[in-house]
């Protein structure tokens, strides 16, 4: 594994412009300064140039702190920047092409919901980690189908890859899912929706650690 693919573990910080609006950099350094491991770019309105923009700014800030990031869905977008790698969900663009357009050394997430199977499959073409949620009531999802806990145990125990989990983890439910086997709490309300997001992020990085 790659230096960054070796930072897979930890607080998992996705953007939001609706809670974050034009201060999002501001918001994402905030995450960093309070630990977040991996930032993923999450943009599902903006006009492709704002994303660009907005995308490089972001890179340029993770390099700063050493901490890679991730475009959601977007491989063209993570090409033209030089993003480390992408998040792809089952409806995205395959992973075996995103694989092949972005290289070995790119991180690259997939969505698996409540699917086992999905993550082993996922995990035989290369995938980069897997994610699975939602694990409680989701505030950016509220639709998605719950999975549950003993999930991420099995899935520990199958797979060779980092896991990550998502949906409506607080600081008070996260433990359960570390215990579990989470390698990663993917964060969006908790961090970005919090008054303040430093301390907001520091409280989930303490309980990975």
């Amino acid at each position: 594994m790659t230096k960054l693919q070796n930072k897979l573990s930890g607080l998992y910080v996705i953007t939001d412009d609706k809670l974050s609006g034009t201060e999002l950099v501001l918001h994402v350094r905030q995450a960093l300064e309070g630990g977040a491991h991996l930032v993923q770019y999450r943009n599902k309105t903006k006009q492709t140039s704002i994303k660009e923009m907005t995308a490089r700014s972001l890179l340029e800030l993770c390099r700063e702190y050493h901490v890679p990031l991730l475009i959601n869905d977007d491989v063209e977008l993570a090409v033209t920047i030089g993003a480390d790698g992408v998040h792809l969900g089952q409806s995205d663009v395959k992973l075996l092409e995103a694989r092949r357009l972005l290289g070995t050394k790119a991180i690259i997430g997939v969505t698996c919901h409540a699917s086992l199977e999905l993550a082993k499959q996922a995990e035989k073409n290369g995938a980069s980690y897997v994610a699975f949620g939602r694990f409680f009531a989701s505030q950016t999802k509220p639709d998605a189908s719950p999975a549950s806990i003993d999930l991420l145990t099995t899935a520990k125990q199958r797979l060779s890859i980092p896991i990550c989990a998502i949906g409506g983890i607080t600081p008070d439910n996260a433990p359960t899912l570390v215990d579990a086997g989470a390698d990663m709490l993917a964060v969006i309300h908790g961090v970005f929706g919090q008054e303040n997001i430093k301390d907001a992020a520091n409280r989930y990085a303490k309980l990975c650690n």
